[in-house]
C-alpha cells in the first residue's frame, strides 16, 4: 500500500505531501490544476523517464518520495532529478540503486490505468500480452522468449559464419600469396632488432681486432715498444749504479717494461668475450635485414605486424577449410532450438486457446457488472505469426460483439472511449482477483478512468471501483462527483498564483470541504449544491 507520496520542486509543486489511506483515494480539481501530474511523479518514481525542465525554476533538484506499507515491513522510495544535467538516482531505504531494480519492484507495488492505457488496449499486440497474463502457466511465455532467443542466437551466429566465409573465400587467393610471401622469408618474432643488435656486436668486434693489431705492432714494429724499454732499462741500470739518483727512474722504468710484457700477452690472446661464437658474418647479417626489409615493403606492414599477420592469415586458412563442418554443426544447433521452440510453441497455443474461452466468459461477467447489454459478446481470435519455418506464435486479439445482431469486429474498430474505459476497468478487475491478501496487492492508480461515461454506466463503473477498492488500494483522479464521494479519503488539486509565481496545492478535504468539492464539480450553484447534499446522505 502507497501510505505516503512526498513531491518538492517538481513543474509547480514546490512541495507536496499527500498521506493517502486503504481504500479508494480521489484527487480532484479543475482542469490543468495538476492532478495528473502526481500520478506522473508515481510513475517517475516506479522508474519512467522525466525531463530536466520539469524541474521547477531556481531549484537544484526535484524529488519524489513514497513510503510503501508491505507484509514484510515498510520500503521507502526517493528518486531525485538534477536540474543540471537530466540525470536521476533512486535510492531503496537510503540505498542507492538502479532503475530497472525499481521497474521491477513497480509491478508488485503500483498497476496505473489511464487514458493512454485505453489507447494501449486497442493494440493487438498488447491485447495478445492481456491474455498471456491470464495463463495459468506463466512459465510459458518466458520459456517461449528463452528458446526464441537461443534460436535467434544460432541463427545469428550461422548468418556471421557465412558473412565471414563468403569474404574469407573472396580474399582466399590473395592470403595464400601473402602467405607465400611471408612463408619464403620466414620472419621471427624480433628478429630485426636481434639482428641489428648482432650487427652491431660484429662492427665493434671488428673494430676492436683492428686496435688489438695495431697495438701489438707498436709494441713490436721496427722499433718496438718492448725492446726500446728493454734497452733502456739496461742502460738505466748502469745509471744508476753510477749516480744513485736516478734509482727511482731505474724502478720505474722497470716497472713500466714489465706492464708492457704483461700487456702484450693479454694483447696476444685477446679479451675473454672475444670469441666470435656467431654462426652468421655481418655479411650473412646485411643480407638477412635487406630480405626482412624488402618483406616489409611489398607487404607495407612492419616486421611485428607481419609476424601476427601470418597468424591471422593461417587462422583464416584454417577457418576456410573447417567451415563447412562449423556449418553443420550450426545447422543441428539450428534444428534441435527449433524443435524446443515448435515444441513450447505447441504447449502455449493450447493454454492460450483454452484460457482465451474461460477468459471472454470473466470479461463479459465483468462488462455485464459495468452496464453493457446482457447480450454482449467477447471471444478471441487468433492470428499466426510465423516466428520461423515451422513453428506459429498464435497471437489473440479481442473481438467483441456489443450489440446482438452485429458481427464480430476488432475492439478498435467499434469501442467508444466511455466502453474502453470500462473494457480496462474489467480487467484490472480481474487482475486483482489473484488471491493475494490487501496488503498485498499493488496499489490501484486511475487517471480518469470515467471519461466519456454517465448515467446508469456512471453508478455502475463506480459500484465496480468501490467494490475493488474494497480489496486493494486505488488512487482515482474523476471529474464526476458521484464516484467522488464514495472515497475514503478526497484530495483537492488546486492551483495559485502568489507573488506571480505559480502553485500547485495538494490538500485533504474533510467534512463540508467535501461537500463545497462535490457541488463544484456538480457545476456549482443552487443545483451543484443541492446535488452534493444529496451525494453526501
Amino acid at each position: 500500500m502507497l501510505e505516503l507520496l512526498r513531491i518538492r520542486n517538481l513543474a509547480l509543486i514546490e512541495d507536496a505531501e499527500l498521506e493517502f489511506s486503504p481504500g479508494l483515494n480521489t484527487l480532484t480539481g479543475e482542469t490543468g490544476a495538476g492532478k495528473s501530474f502526481i500520478l506522473r511523479a508515481v510513475d517517475f518514481l516506479m522508474g519512467e523517464r522525466m525531463d530536466k525542465k520539469l524541474v521547477r525554476p531556481g531549484a537544484n533538484k526535484a524529488t519524489v518520495e513514497a513510503l510503501f506499507v508491505l507484509p514484510d515491513g515498510e520500503t521507502v522510495i526517493r528518486r531525485e532529478l538534477s536540474a543540471e544535467t537530466g540525470r536521476s538516482r533512486v535510492y531503496v531505504n537510503d540505498v542507492l540503486s538502479s532503475q530497472p531494480t525499481i521497474r521491477d519492484m513497480g509491478a508488485r507495488l503500483v498497476i496505473h490505468t489511464s487514458q493512454h492505457g485505453q489507447q494501449k488496449l486497442l493494440s493487438p499486440a498488447f491485447q495478445s500480452e492481456i491474455l498471456d497474463s491470464f495463463l495459468p502457466d506463466q512459465s510459458l511465455p518466458a520459456e517461449k522468449n528463452d528458446r526464441l532467443a537461443a534460436l535467434n542466437d544460432v541463427l545469428e551466429r550461422k548468418k556471421r559464419l557465412s558473412e565471414k566465409f563468403k569474404d574469407l573465400q573472396k580474399q582466399r587467393d590473395f592470403l595464400e600469396y601473402q602467405r607465400k610471401e611471408i612463408d619464403n622469408v620466414d620472419p621471427q618474432p624480433d628478429e630485426e632488432n636481434e639482428l641489428e643488435a648482432r650487427k652491431k656486436i660484429l662492427k665493434d668486434r671488428e673494430q676492436a681486432g683492428e686496435c688489438l693489431q695495431n697495438a701489438l705492432n707498436v709494441l713490436h714494429g721496427e722499433i718496438g715498444l718492448l725492446d726500446a724499454m728493454t734497452l733502456l732499462n739496461r742502460e738505466m741500470e748502469i745509471i744508476a749504479r753510477l749516480f744513485p739518483g736516478f734509482d727511482e727512474d731505474r724502478e720505474a722504468i722497470e716497472e713500466l717494461r714489465m706492464r708492457l710484457h704483461d700487456l702484450d700477452s693479454r694483447l696476444r690472446r685477446g679479451p675473454k668475450d672475444f670469441d666470435d661464437d656467431d654462426p652468421m658474418s655481418l655479411d650473412d647479417i646485411e643480407a638477412r635485414l635487406f630480405e626482412l626489409a624488402k618483406l616489409k615493403r611489398k607487404l607495407r606492414r612492419g616486421l611485428d605486424e607481419i609476424v601476427d599477420m601470418k597468424t591471422e592469415i593461417d587462422d583464416s586458412l584454417s577457418f576456410l577449410d573447417a567451415c563447412a563442418l562449423d556449418m553443420k554443426n550450426l545447422g543441428r544447433e539450428e534444428s534441435e532450438a527449433a524443435a524446443a521452440l515448435k515444441e513450447t510453441l505447441a504447449k502455449l497455443n493450447r493454454a492460450r486457446k483454452k484460457a482465451a474461452g474461460e477468459l471472454a466468459i470473466r470479461i463479459v461477467d465483468e462488462l455485464t457488472d459495468l452496464g453493457f447489454s446482457e447480450h454482449v459478446k467477447v471471444h478471441f481470435d487468433f492470428d499466426a505469426r510465423e516466428l520461423y519455418p515451422g513453428c506459429d506464435d498464435m497471437r489473440g486479439r479481442l473481438m467483441w460483439v456489443p450489440n446482438p445482431g452485429q458481427p464480430a469486429q476488432p475492439l478498435d474498430k467499434i469501442a467508444s472511449g466511455g466502453e474502453l474505459s470500462r473494457f480496462l476497468l474489467a480487467l484490472v478487475t480481474m487482475r486483482g482477483q489473484d488471491g493475494r491478501e490487501a496488503d498485498a496487492a499493488p496499489s490501484l492508480i486511475f487517471d480518469e478512468v470515467d471519461a466519456g461515461i454517465g448515467g446508469l454506466t456512471l453508478n455502475s463503473v463506480g459500484n465496480k471501483l468501490r467494490a475493488l477498492a474494497d480489496r486493494q488500494q486505488m488512487l482515482l483522479i474523476t471529474h464526476w462527483p458521484q464516484l467522488a464521494r464514495m472515497a475514503d479519503r478526497h484530495f483537492l488539486i488546486k492551483k495559485e498564483v502568489v507573488d506571480n509565481a505559480t502553485y500547485t496545492r495538494c490538500e485533504r478535504l474533510e467534512g463540508g470541504e467535501i461537500k463545497c468539492e462535490l457541488a463544484r464539480m456538480a457545476g456549482g450553484g443552487e443545483q451543484g449544491a443541492a446535488l452534493a447534499e444529496k451525494l453526501c446522505r
